[in-house]
């Protein structure tokens, strides 16, 4: 699973989250959780106090493609959309990646060409 947000952990649990300026934390679940209401099918919310929240983290998936570094933006069946992470304009035209606004370089990427896939949190 590719993961690019917020995640909370909540009496002991970890969900999806958003968190709010107005001192309280959206929390995510795609089962039907205790408390939570149902947003759509697979997706329920609940709304809690930030002061409830055991940890607040933001968390995005990295991987390295062709020996650069890349952050995963998405996925669709075998393959993975990746955002060039190095920052050099040459690096990113020898790849053939998209250029999708200044400085920011795109392309579609087979997993099985993927390595190092991993989550870090910031």
């Amino acid at each position: 699973m590719i993961r690019d947000g917020y995640v909370a952990r909540w009496l002991g649990r970890e969900f999806e989250a958003a968190p709010g300026a107005d001192g309280e934390v959206r929390l995510y679940a795609p089962e039907p959780t205790d408390g939570f209401e149902e947003l759509r099918p697979g997706r329920y919310r609940r709304i809690v106090p930030a002061s409830e929240i055991e940890v607040l983290r933001y968390v995005r998936t990295t991987c390295t493609w062709h020996g650069e570094r890349f952050v995963v933006v998405g996925e669709h069946e075998t393959w993975l959309r990746v955002e060039y992470a190095g920052g050099r304009a040459p690096v990113a035209q020898r790849l053939g990646l998209e250029r999708i606004d200044q400085g920011v370089w795109q392309t579609w990427a087979p997993g099985a060409e993927v390595e190092d896939l991993r989550e870090e949190f910031i």
